[in-house]
């Protein structure tokens, strides 16, 4: 896992880390995941992208929307992890403090 300043688009920080994806059929992202280059960089691994165009796209790709439809799963999560204020208002300072919240409270909610 990476952390990443706030100010970092999506798309640049799946650039440190495309190379370490594990073996998956489907990569499931948003909007701000559409990039061509990130496309093919999953295809090249093998992965399927699952990522809707963005509106200002010339040419609009197709996606599977029933598979993206499954997205809410993840978005749950973040909506859980932002249940717990130290993390929803970034109340730590430093990063491996904030990242070590993350973890334990990720931790918490999977075992709840």
């Amino acid at each position: 896992m990476v952390l990443t300043a706030g100010q970092v688009s999506d798309y640049k920080g799946a650039e440190l880390i495309v190379a370490q994806f594990p073996r998956a059929k489907h990569l499931l992202a948003d909007r701000g995941y559409d990039a061509n280059w990130f496309r093919d960089a999953l295809r090249e691994k093998g992965i399927e992208p699952c990522i809707p165009p963005k509106k200002n796209r010339k040419i609009q790709i197709e996606y599977d929307k029933k598979l993206y439809r499954q997205r809410h799963k993840v978005e749950n999560m973040f909506g859980r992890l932002k249940d717990w204020r130290r993390i929803a208002t970034r109340y730590d300072r430093c990063a491996h403090t904030f990242f070590s919240a993350i973890c334990i409270a990720a931790f918490v909610i999977w075992w709840i």
